[in-house]
């Protein structure tokens, strides 16, 4: 057992721990709080609990636009984004690679800079070649955004699988698209769901970028942030509250399946 000394730290640093998740959440829970009771002068009034600015919320045409556009964006660039990681993975991993690490730097280079730089970048880029903002451009920069971590993930999980797997493969006599097809995507098929699932949420929360090219088309960020021009209402706090919870929830989903690799890595260590 440990003596006093030695727990003082750890109640320390588990004080700690409380303190700063306390301090990271607690404007979530009062913006939960602010949706579904009345402000007054200070004053919270208990007796005005109610959860009509959510009803109010979604029966809003533009926030069902806005969401729905939302999704079409995060679909499809987290799509886009593994089908082009998979892709380069591959490339980069084989023997033959030219420039190997000059494509992984244009690969990550994206994601490290600040997105304001990237948006900036994609609005003087389609605006050079005369293609209108809309949801494709919001597209594009989205899955150049998340496609480091995707490109990351496959290419780290690909790296590992011992080449005895291929070579076994190939004196069974499987061609290379079977190799593929049975051998490497059934054993890369952890990554790719948790990269789909990263890039779905850094989408999803995704502004910046947004805001160069997305045009006349509204993002459900883009959208709260339009709605908190004229002030801080009960729907505007509903809607804060909902884009945090499915964040939070696609942050633990994708958390969760990583742990699964972390054991994987524990375990051949």
């Amino acid at each position: 057992m440990s003596s006093r000394g030695e727990r003082i730290p750890e109640i320390l640093a588990g004080f700690l721990t409380v303190l700063v998740l306390l301090v990271l959440y607690a404007p979530v829970l009062v913006s939960a709080l602010f949706s579904v009771v009345t402000i007054q002068r200070g004053t919270i009034l208990w007796e005005t609990f109610s959860l009509s600015s959510y009803a109010t919320l979604w029966s809003n045409s533009s926030v069902l636009q806005a969401l729905a556009n939302t999704a079409i964006v995060a679909i499809a660039s987290a799509a886009a984004a593994l089908l082009f990681g998979i892709a380069l993975a591959f490339y980069t991993r084989s023997e033959n690679a030219i420039g190997r690490r000059s494509i992984e730097v244009l690969i990550y280079l994206p994601f490290l800079l600040p997105p304001i730089v990237t948006g900036l970048s994609l609005l003087v880029t389609t605006s050079a070649l005369g293609v209108g903002r809309g949801l494709f451009t919001v597209i594009i920069g989205h899955t150049i955004f998340v496609l480091a971590v995707a490109y990351r993930l496959v290419s780290t999980r690909l790296a590992a699988l011992p080449p005895s797997l291929l070579e076994a493969s190939a004196d069974l006599g499987a061609s290379r698209w079977q190799t593929l097809r049975y051998v490497l995507l059934p054993h890369l098929a952890s990554s790719i769901v948790t990269g789909a699932i990263l890039a779905l949420t850094l989408s999803f929360d995704e502004t910046l970028i947004s805001t160069f090219v997305a045009g006349d088309q509204m993002t459900l960020p883009l959208r709260l942030w339009a709605m908190m021009r004229v002030g801080f209402t009960p729907e505007i706090n509903a809607l804060v509250t909902l884009v945090l919870i499915t964040s939070i929830a696609l942050a633990l989903l994708a958390a969760w399946r990583l742990k699964p690799s972390w054991s994987e890595a524990d375990s051949s260590d």
